[in-house]
């Protein structure tokens, strides 16, 4: 939730690499994080003149996965809101006509970006992942920032400028599962993640990850993990999820090549 010459500034920033959806109420903005593909929330502390710090805290409880940046006129009192804010691991904030910058702003959103969901699946994976020549772990990236575009290996090739069969071959060298199966389990960890948040329902989650139905998203979770959602959400840390995934899927595939 910002001011309109706010949030002008961030639609302004880089708009060739991010899209910039705006909230009229604090109800809708929880709703936009729902429904919508949103790796990160931009707030006022101070928005329409009174103290936000209910309204921000509620969205860091509902969606702790997120990263939240603060963007703020610099005044006296917004000094006390942004102590209360660290307490919830909120630490950046940027100030208006002091460091917002068009520069600036690219640079604080690429850093508070590294924290989103589909980022840490892609850290956690990228060790696995290093085998790929550099087009093809752009592309896996890419998709991942795209969940409801189409999953598909000729889809994942097309952005890697490849053929298919070259890509395939790629993964195999790779010691890696074949693209669709590492594909399904990108999604599976990028669901899980999301679905740690207790602002999302399963429902949610399928929709925004382009799996049209929360069955279609069930049936996914116990392929990867042998247990459904519910299950997931009550007893899987997200770097117990990564390690499982490692163990079941990634180090068998590296096994066959070896032998």
């Amino acid at each position: 939730m910002l001011p309109a010459s706010r949030l002008q500034r961030l639609r302004t920033a880089a708009p060739d690499l991010y899209a910039v959806v705006s909230a009229r109420t604090w109800a809708d903005a929880v709703e936009v994080i729902r429904v919508r593909p949103v790796e990160m929330v931009v707030v006022d502390p101070f928005f329409e003149g009174r103290s936000r710090i209910y309204e921000i805290e509620r969205l860091r409880f509902l969606f702790p996965s997120l990263p939240l940046l603060v963007y703020a006129a610099l005044a006296p009192e917004v000094a006390g809101v942004l102590l209360q804010l660290g307490r919830l691991n909120i630490r950046r904030a940027l100030f208006e006509r002091f460091d917002d910058a068009p520069a600036s702003l690219r640079l604080a959103l690429k850093g508070e970006l590294e924290q989103s969901a589909p980022r840490r699946v892609m850290q956690a994976l990228e060790q696995r992942l290093a085998g790929l020549p550099e087009r093809l772990r752009w592309a896996l990236d890419a998709m991942v920032h795209a969940p409801t575009e189409a999953a598909t290996v000729s889809a994942l090739a097309q952005r890697a400028n490849l053929t298919r069969r070259t890509c395939e071959r790629a993964f195999l060298r790779a010691g890696l599962p074949s693209p669709r199966s590492l594909m399904g389990l990108v999604r599976a960890l990028y669901a899980h993640r999301l679905l740690l948040d207790p602002g999302y329902t399963v429902e949610d989650v399928a929709q925004r990850l382009g799996f049209g139905r929360a069955k279609a998203l069930q049936n996914c979770l116990r392929d990867v993990f042998g247990c459904t959602a519910g299950d997931l959400r009550a007893s899987l840390s997200f770097e117990d999820g990564i390690a499982m995934v490692t163990s079941r899927h990634l180090a068998v595939a590296e096994r066959r090549v070896a032998s």
